[in-house]
């Protein structure tokens, strides 16, 4: 009995440290599949792609909004690098941690049924 109180009870802590933020909200508040579903209509989910005008890479990433997504880099570059911003929005990985952090900024309920879901993060990007 007491292993299971003390299993629920690490459980719920690591949520509340590891999941989730102060305010409640999912540190990475898209899944996989979603960040993937976001890709594939807005490129195909092209990881070729590079830039075209002042849109880059497979999530179609403008320099602002990366810069609201908290500018990550790629390979310890600094933001202050000029290649930055087209060197992370044209890498899949770093691109989509670009997503994942501007979701959690804009994080809402953008069509009013009560819960954020992939439709919503459609609906921001």
């Amino acid at each position: 009995m007491w292993k299971y109180a003390i299993l629920s009870v690490f459980i719920c802590g690591y949520y509340v440290i590891c999941v989730s933020s102060e305010d409640g909200k999912p540190k990475n508040p898209l899944t996989q599949v979603c960040l993937g579903c976001i890709c594939e209509a807005i490129s195909g989910c092209n990881t070729t792609r590079k830039c075209v005008g002042n849109i880059c890479g497979p999530f179609s990433i403008t320099w602002g909004y990366w810069a609201d997504g908290n500018k990550p880099t790629i390979a310890q570059k600094s933001v202050d690098d000029p290649d930055a911003y087209a060197s992370c929005a044209n890498d899949p990985y770093c691109a989509a941690s670009a997503v994942q952090q501007y979701m959690y900024k804009f994080y809402q309920d953008c069509n009013g049924d009560g819960k954020v879901d992939c439709d919503d993060f459609a609906a921001i990007h």
